[in-house]
């Protein structure tokens, strides 16, 4: 009865149960909605996927309601690549239209896919042979000229090909704007042009024998001559399709300089086709000199270079010019000796067995060095000697000297003022090669040559009078005006502070003490190799020291066995004093001499505070005693301790330049301004000429941006950068320099 009641209680409470409401709030289950991203893939499945739209997938293949059948049957591919020269990208073929243009020589590859023979091509553009269907799976050719092009079979096309010819490259002279700079270099610009670019070129000058005038030492036949051949300048970077070069080379010394020749550019391509100018007729530039005598030297060099049978000729011309020379025919001793001592050599060759060409080029350098030297000459010489002839006329004056010695001093001093003028016009022209400086220079001059003369004409006017005051005061005005002419000569800058006008004296000091160096080293040398270089001449220096400054020591008596010719070189030709006088007492004495001067400069320097100041002056201390203590050794012919306090003296005199600049720099900028603000209304530049900023301002390059001669400057300057790279000696350090300021630029 308990189990019936429970059991029945049950079922009444089960009757009224009711189903739990569903909770439609899905955030506290899904906080990211991720829900959505389901329901998208759904929709775009969908959209996408549905079995309707399977058909369109065949309309994504080439040929559109022909893919189901391409698919299930044969097909192709192919492509054509252009030549690599030309930097055309490659044509996918069943991108293009029926007509196709392509460079000759491009290559054209097709495959065929499925079975074989169901494809085949047709083609006449290779000019292989005749027609033919070819079915071979993968075919490859060379497009040689215009024609058609056809695939037979399922899915086949065809396509009619234009070949565009590689046209030859062009080049040709541009003589506008040539120029021959004052040593006779050569500049030649040239423009060449190629549709897919130029890749190299040359140059080529024949001798044009027909417009020779064949007199004198050149009326024999010539000797035969390879042409001369050079490379052309080439854009390192860049667009090559057309461009404008400048070819620079120095042909002075060949022997066809200054003779008409022909020159010849040529050019070449990517596929080795050439073209060429027109012949340019022309003169081969060179050098020229002014001198009588340097002229005629380079004459007689020119014509024994044309035929070795005009040595005799020469040896005759060369003599008879040299033959008790008078006035200032020669420059110096040296001068004369040396050619006396080439005609010797080259009467010997020609009388011994003959002139062979190593001797006939031996000779013929020889000639050319000394053209040189009888040409330049030495700037410090024409002032010297122009020095000593006023000081000749003002003692003959002084002393009551005759008409004749008076006139002939007068005319003396003539020579050697017109000498020197001479050499600063060549001068100023190498400074300022071109053409429109070269005038300035020559009319600036000529004035002072005029005022010069003029006052000669007075001086001289004066003496006829017999009123000498007046004519030894018009001389010392000359000589004024001549000292102040070599002060703005030498100079260089105005303005220069006491700091910088003693470093400049300081390190003058120091390349006469490397001079008495070297030359002391050489003859340490020779006290252990007597026979080797002898001959020690007594002017004779090192790099940079004293009398014999620029002189080599290999040009002393006993180089190559030529002891003659030696006589005129290492010092103006003389051999050690007759007195037995050594070359270390020599050098002792010019020792001596710079050690005072070092004590003059020393004590000359301006007032300079600080640590740095104070270093400099003891380093100078003890250059001037390492200077000392080299000539004690000098004297006492201890070359080797002599060598040593030179190099102690060296290093002292560096490590004082060093201090002294540190100096000037602190007394310069005390509070950390630099050098911008020098002084008021002077304009402040660096070394690189840019202008300085004012106070904390940054400085500008703006001036250097200014002037007519910017752009030829800037192009010259590109030119000298491409030069130097196209030279293969240079180590690769600084080619990859090089090219890199032309990828820059």
């Amino acid at each position: 009865a308990l189990w019936r009641a429970h059991q029945a209680r049950m079922a009444a409470r089960a009757a009224g149960a009711r189903a739990v409401e569903p909770d439609l709030r899905l955030s506290r289950q899904d906080p990211f909605g991720l829900r959505y991203i389901a329901l998208l893939g759904l929709v775009v499945a969908l959209l996408f996927g549905s079995i309707w739209r399977a058909g369109s997938v065949a309309e994504m293949v080439p040929g559109g309601a022909r893919g189901a059948a391409l698919a299930a049957g044969p097909t192709w591919e192919g492509w054509i690549e252009p030549p690599s020269y030309t930097g055309l990208p490659s044509l996918y073929l069943a991108d293009q239209g029926e007509v196709i243009e392509v460079p000759e020589g491009s290559r054209i590859t097709l495959r065929f896919y499925g079975e074989v023979g169901a494809l085949s091509l047709t083609e006449t553009v290779s000019g292989e042979g005749a027609e033919a269907a070819s079915t071979d799976p993968e075919q490859q050719f060379e497009v040689a000229r215009a024609g058609e092009m056809r695939i037979d079979g399922p899915g086949g096309r065809s396509w009619a090909v234009a070949a565009l010819a590689d046209a030859a490259p062009e080049v040709e002279v541009d003589e506008r704007d040539a120029r021959t700079a004052f040593d006779g270099q050569m500049s030649q610009p040239f423009a060449a042009r190629d549709d897919y670019g130029v890749v190299s070129g040359g140059a080529v000058f024949a001798l044009d024998l027909a417009r020779v005038d064949r007199r004198y030492g050149l009326a024999v036949e010539p000797e035969p001559r390879e042409v001369i051949r050079l490379d052309l300048p080439m854009p390192l970077a860049g667009d090559r399709t057309e461009f404008t070069e400048t070819l620079v080379e120095n042909l002075s010394e060949h022997p066809w300089a200054h003779l008409p020749v022909t020159l010849r550019l040529q050019v070449a391509d990517a596929a080795r086709q050439e073209g060429q100018s027109e012949p340019f007729e022309m003169v081969l530039p060179a050098r020229r000199f002014f001198d009588p005598m340097a002229a005629a030297v380079i004459e007689q060099r020119r014509d024994l270079l044309w035929s070795r049978q005009n040595a005799g000729r020469v040896v005759q011309v060369l003599r008879a010019v040299s033959y008790k020379p008078e006035g200032r025919l020669f420059r110096s001793e040296k001068a004369y000796l040396r050619l006396r001592v080439i005609v010797r050599q080259l009467a010997a060759m020609t009388q011994s067995e003959g002139l062979d060409e190593t001797e006939r080029d031996e000779i013929a350098q020889a000639l050319w060095d000394l053209g040189v030297l009888l040409e330049d000459g030495d700037m410090g010489d024409a002032l010297e000697r122009m020095r000593a002839a006023q000081e000749r006329l003002s003692e003959a004056m002084k002393n009551g000297a005759s008409e004749e010695e008076i006139a002939r001093l007068m005319q003396d001093l003539r020579d050697a003022t017109q000498d020197y003028l001479r050499q600063k016009m060549q001068q100023a022209e190498r400074e300022n090669p071109e053409e429109s400086d070269q005038r300035s220079a020559e009319n600036m001059m000529q004035m002072n040559q005029q005022d010069l003369q003029d006052m000669m004409d007075r001086i001289q006017e004066l003496m006829e009078q017999g009123r000498y005051a007046e004519a030894q005061q018009a001389l010392e005005e000359f000589q004024q005006m001549m000292e102040n002419m070599q002060v703005t000569q030498g100079q260089g800058q105005q303005g220069q502070s006491p700091g910088e006008q003693a470093m400049e004296g300081l390190a003058e000091t120091l390349r006469e003490q490397q001079g008495l160096s070297d030359q002391a080293f050489r003859d340490l040398q020779e006290q252990f190799n007597p026979g080797a270089q002898s001959g020690q001449s007594q002017n004779n220096e090192g790099r940079s020291g004293g009398e014999g400054r620029g002189e080599s020591h290999d040009g002393q008596q006993g180089q190559g066995g030529q002891g003659g010719e030696q006589q005129g070189q290492g010092g103006e030709g003389r051999e050690q004093a007759e007195d037995g006088q050594t070359g270390e007492g020599s050098l002792a004495e010019r020792q001596d001499a710079l050690r005072q001067e070092l004590e003059r400069q020393r004590q000359g320097l301006p007032q300079l505070g600080g640590e740095a100041g104070e270093a400099a002056r003891e380093a100078l201390e003890r250059a001037e005693r390492a200077m000392e203590g080299a000539e004690e050794a000098l004297r006492s012919d201890d070359l080797a301790g002599a060598i040593d306090n030179q190099a102690d003296a060296m290093e002292a005199l560096r490590e004082g330049m060093r201090n002294m600049g540190e100096a000037m720099a602190e007394q310069q900028n005390p509070g950390g301004q630099g050098d911008a603000e020098g002084q008021p209304g002077q304009a402040q530049a660096d070394p690189l000429g840019r202008e300085a900023g004012q106070g904390r301002q940054a400085g500008t390059q703006d001036s250097l941006l200014q002037g007519e001669d910017v752009y030829r400057r800037a192009r010259e300057l590109l030119d000298e950068i491409r030069k130097r790279s196209g030279e293969g000696e240079r180590p690769d350090v600084e080619l990859d320099y090089l090219r890199r300021l032309l990828e820059r630029f």
